[in-house]
């Protein structure tokens, strides 16, 4: 895949960019799977003859499959790696893309679907730790900041091809071609970089801690020269070897810490440090926000048929800041980026919150704002995501991914994308509860605190990762 090395050290920078770049198309299907969806909904609807009740829970299904894939992919890829875990996920992408595409059964593409929120779950804690172990510390950020831009991009790419599927058959309802409508080709879509995915993955190699950890040492010394050269090879060999524990290979119970050491409810610190960071992620309220969006648009004076291309319009927003993330990740830091976002965030939040108390009901009980408060809705919305991808979005993964030693980054990985997708699951869930309950100002009031408590969360927890080997990492 390429010899080209830096200066510093015989860095194979080729072979490591095409690692990451076959590593984030799981991201990019992630986003993809959860961009396409909005476009189906009339589909799913007239085809299953669903209730807004059993539409919710179809459309939502995928996060059930996510936290039973976060949390399975962390410890099976320490029992047959990292490479083969994504393969499982790439395969799963594919059957779930068909079977939702062709599925004339209600069941069956509820259960496509859950399928297809495993394998989301699993690459969205594999691929930043994949990417992670073969990257070297000094661009390791930015390598791993990747993922985001791809699920970013695959969001956005999911908006255009529904865009242009609708509009060449008229209706997400009507034929298209081969006698399928046009909303179960934005599903069979995805096969497309479902397979290639998984063809992509036999080209690439596996990842040398893993290689280490199941004492396949030559192989692991092979991987490591193709990445840094000979020389740097060996000692790094020697540094993986020595992180591990010599009495047992890693496992889940490698999450409990040792007798005598600091613990909180008999866990390591350092993995409740990753369940904060993939819990707040979501609770500051960036998937409300993505789902809300629309309304949004048109509480600023928007017609309908905007939304969409208004959508796109923000996914390329979204990947300009998280290309911001990538220029500076690595010089300023994870730690500050963080502080920088919760802070960001936190004033945006409370500047919709402003702007919502200002509304009044109509006689449906639908919130109405003013042209002027509406436009301050949606400027401080996508503010917010513009902070929330410059931060929290990309750095959360980065953070996951290098934080942990490497005894138990993959039970530690495990535990935290759980967490970060049951959280999801949680917050868009009773979003539409709190809306109808307290309204829209108290429950954006919910996430804007939310996103304060994180800054002082990161002050007072986080230790910076930038520029340190995975074998320094501590806990």
């Amino acid at each position: 895949m390429g010899t080209n090395t830096d200066k510093a050290g015989g860095t194979n920078l080729a072979l490591i960019s095409a690692i990451v770049g076959v590593a984030t198309i799981g991201g990019l299907l992630f986003g993809y799977d959860s961009g396409a969806v909005n476009g189906t909904q009339p589909g799913l609807k007239s085809a299953f003859l669903l209730t807004e009740g059993g539409l919710g829970f179809t459309v939502g299904s995928l996060l059930i499959g996510c936290f039973i894939g976060a949390f399975a992919a962390g410890t099976l890829a320490d029992a047959i790696g990292r490479r083969n875990v994504m393969r499982l996920a790439a395969l799963l992408f594919l059957i779930g893309a068909l079977v939702q595409g062709l599925s004339e059964s209600h069941t069956i593409f509820v259960i496509a679907r859950i399928a297809g929120g495993m394998a989301v779950g699993a690459a969205s804690v594999l691929s930043p730790a994949y990417i992670s172990e073969v990257a070297p510390a000094n661009i390791r950020g930015r390598m791993t900041t990747v993922q985001q831009i791809m699920v970013i991009t695959g969001l956005t790419a999911a908006f255009l091809v529904n865009y242009v599927l609708a509009a060449a058959a008229g209706e997400s309802t009507n034929v298209f071609w081969g006698g399928l409508q046009a909303w179960r080709w934005m599903y069979l879509a995805q096969a497309v970089p479902a397979a290639i995915f998984l063809l992509a993955l036999f080209f690439i190699p596996e990842s040398p801690r893993y290689l280490v950890a199941k004492s396949r040492d030559t192989e692991a010394l092979g991987v490591l020269t193709s990445l840094f050269g000979e020389v740097v090879a060996k000692a790094k060999l020697t540094e993986i070897r020595n992180s591990f524990s010599g009495d047992h290979r890693p496992s889940l119970r490698d999450v409990v810490a040792p007798a005598g050491a600091k613990s909180f409810l008999g866990i390591r610190p350092i993995v409740w440090v990753g369940i904060m960071l993939a819990v707040f992620q979501q609770l500051v309220g960036i998937n409300v926000i993505f789902y809300y969006g629309a309304t949004l648009w048109q509480l600023a004076g928007f017609n309908e048929s905007d939304s969409l291309l208004i959508n796109i319009f923000s996914g390329a927003v979204s990947i300009a800041a998280c290309f911001i993330c990538i220029a500076v990740i690595d010089r300023i830091g994870r730690k500050p980026l963080l502080l920088i976002g919760s802070a960001g965030m936190s004033v945006t939040l409370f500047v919709m919150v402003y702007a919502f108390s200002q509304g009044t009901l109509d006689a449906e009980g639908a919130l109405v704002l003013s042209s002027e408060m509406g436009m301050v809705a949606v400027i401080a919305a996508n503010l917010y995501v513009v902070f929330f991808n410059v931060s929290w979005g990309p750095v959360m993964w980065v953070m996951l991914g290098e934080m942990f030693p490497n005894q138990i980054r993959g039970s530690a990985l495990a535990v935290a994308g759980f967490f970060q997708w049951f959280a999801n699951y949680l917050v868009a869930q009773t979003f539409p509860v709190m809306a109808i309950g307290i309204g829209l100002a108290a429950s954006y009031s919910f996430y804007a605190v939310c996103a304060v408590i994180s800054f002082f969360l990161v002050q007072r927890f986080i230790v910076e990762t930038k520029g340190k080997e995975l074998e320094e990492m501590e806990g």
